[in-house]
């Protein structure tokens, strides 16, 4: 082991995923890295849904009129 080196803080140039592909890759099919990135563009849209609702145009608002 090198002098001023910290195993614990060291970290692999890319992280794996449990099929042993890099978990950013897109790769086609049912896998680890599409659950990522589902997860990753759900988090987007509903951040943009947020920031439209607070310009003005909110659906909610608008189906909840239609039911009363």
């Amino acid at each position: 082991m090198k002098s001023g080196t910290n195993d614990a803080t060291q970290l692999p140039p890319v992280a794996k995923a449990y099929n042993g592909a890099d978990r950013n890759a897109w790769i086609i099919g049912w896998n680890p890295q599409q659950e990522l990135w589902n997860g990753r563009l759900a988090m987007i849209g509903f951040v943009a849904y947020l920031f439209w609702d607070l310009a003005g145009y909110s659906v909610v608002r608008d189906v909840l009129h239609f039911i009363r």
